[in-house]
């Protein structure tokens, strides 16, 4: 049978649209391999949200090429979705699919003799000769790829489970709906019956992903609800904690920070997109909420959860952006309690109507406004783990890197968020009562309260 890798760019949601690839071609009996340089099959899964993911997935693609020339490389993903002709006319590949056909791709490595030139690549497009395209309306998309992610952060330690994709929204810089498609649902008692097999599997910690999280559920008829989903989890499934990614500002009501509240089993972990701290940049992204509302919000959260995580995404160098709406936003940002901030220079994205504006920025000056945005996230980050000490916290215990298989220590993830170092060498997947005691670089020092108190009994 065919061997395969997957090399994995992007977001949660689409190494979740590539652990649900690999399921597939496993259960059709293909072998995976331990690097591409020994596949038959090598499926790029690719990323477009910045100019810099093309570029990581082209040098990729001609990597993998160049060192093994006799594979057959299949490009996939929202890049391929977006630029299929682009990436057709790199050496080595031999098959482009967008996300509108990510789902026939076991069936293409299984049975690529059955394979048919694509039918459809839209208006004024042409199909090289070199690569067969399978590319079509992602907004006739209507499939949820299903499969937890094992791998990442974490380390196979917290699957990734997605359960929404494609979005509704047309934020102006934005070129995921794009090549996602409209929102779409994972039904709930697939939900369920997905976090049950991995709660079989001895999973303790799962993250809940999708594109646009909070809308899930209101493309069914009848409508669903998010906030009943969390419950449904929470009663129908035994899973002991349950993490949410990314959720839009005005998703988060004051109901779902009470539930938020009311259980151990739901992670203290907010991360709340933001953006721009400045309503003029704002209302020229074409954002849903301006600075009041996300403001109250991260009050309320503060108010429910005192030491919960606070995360958002934030823009430097959205076109248009004066000195005084970069100040506005670093000025919005110290005031409110964030713990850390995920900073993005903007990049220009064919077909978004931010593209097309004439006030972009130079790129001197987009790199300068990253810079203080991150210097402000690493304190606003630093402050927060310096609160933590002296605290204590349930953690979960992760696999050590492989490079790190023989430390003396243990990394462990918090329900807000941190990260921590246990001085033992335990075993993954546990959850331990420990005390931070240190803060360093990005991450805390911690001691077992159990071993702490074996040892007072004893002396």
């Amino acid at each position: 049978m065919s061997t395969f890798y997957i090399e994995q760019f992007g977001c949660r949601a689409t190494q979740a649209d590539g652990a649900a690839i690999e399921r597939q071609l496993l259960d059709r009996g293909c072998t995976p391999s331990a690097s591409p340089q020994t596949a038959e099959f090598v499926v790029v899964n690719t990323c477009t949200v910045t100019s810099s993911a093309d570029t990581q997935a082209r040098d990729a693609i001609r990597k993998i090429h160049a060192q093994n020339p006799a594979a057959k490389i299949l490009v996939t993903g929202c890049y391929a979705q977006r630029a299929p002709e682009e990436l057709a006319a790199l050496p080595g590949v031999s098959f482009v699919v967008g996300n509108s056909h990510k789902p026939q791709i076991p069936g293409l490595i299984f049975a690529q003799q059955n394979l048919v030139q694509l039918s459809s690549v839209g208006p004024h497009r042409s199909a090289p000769q070199a690569s067969r395209l399978l590319i079509g309306d992602i907004f006739a998309t209507r499939d949820v790829l299903v499969a937890p992610v094992l791998g990442g952060e974490g380390n196979h330690t917290r699957p990734t489970l997605k359960i929404q994709d494609g979005c509704n929204n047309r934020c102006s810089f934005c070129v995921i709906p794009f090549v996602r498609g409209k929102s779409r649902s994972l039904p709930p008692d697939t939900v369920l019956s997905e976090i049950r097999r991995l709660c079989d599997s001895g999973f303790q910690e799962i993250v809940l992903s999708g594109i646009n999280l909070g809308s899930w559920g209101r493309d069914f008829s009848p409508r669903a609800d998010f906030l009943d989903l969390l419950r449904r989890i929470l009663d129908k499934t035994p899973l002991s904690r349950l993490r949410i990614s990314s959720i839009e500002p005005l998703d988060v009501t004051q109901d779902l920070i009470a539930l938020f509240a009311s259980t151990s089993r739901i992670a203290q972990h907010f991360h709340m997109p933001l953006q721009s701290g400045s309503d003029n940049v704002l209302s020229a992204m074409h954002r849903w909420y301006r600075t009041e509302h996300y403001s109250r919000r991260a009050a309320l959260i503060r108010e429910f959860l005192p030491h919960a995580a606070i995360g958002a995404d934030v823009i430097a160098g959205f076109p248009g952006e004066t000195e005084a709406d970069h100040a506005a936003t670093l000025r919005f940002i110290d005031s409110l309690p964030f713990t850390y901030l995920h900073v993005f220079s903007y990049s220009s994205r064919p077909g978004t109507m931010a593209a097309a504006l004439d006030s972009q920025l130079r790129g001197e000056t987009i790199h300068c406004r990253a810079a203080e945005l991150r210097a402000l996230g690493e304190s606003k980050a630093d402050a927060f783990r310096a609160s933590q000490l002296g605290r204590t916290h349930r953690v979960l215990t992760l696999n050590r890197p492989s490079k790190l298989s023989n430390a003396p220590w243990t990394p462990a993830l918090s329900s807000n968020y941190l990260q921590f170092r246990i001085s033992e060498a335990l075993p993954a997947n546990q959850f331990l009562d420990v005390r931070a005691v240190a803060a360093q670089d990005n991450f805390l020092h911690a001691e077992v309260i159990a071993s702490l108190q074996l040892a007072a009994a004893s002396a």
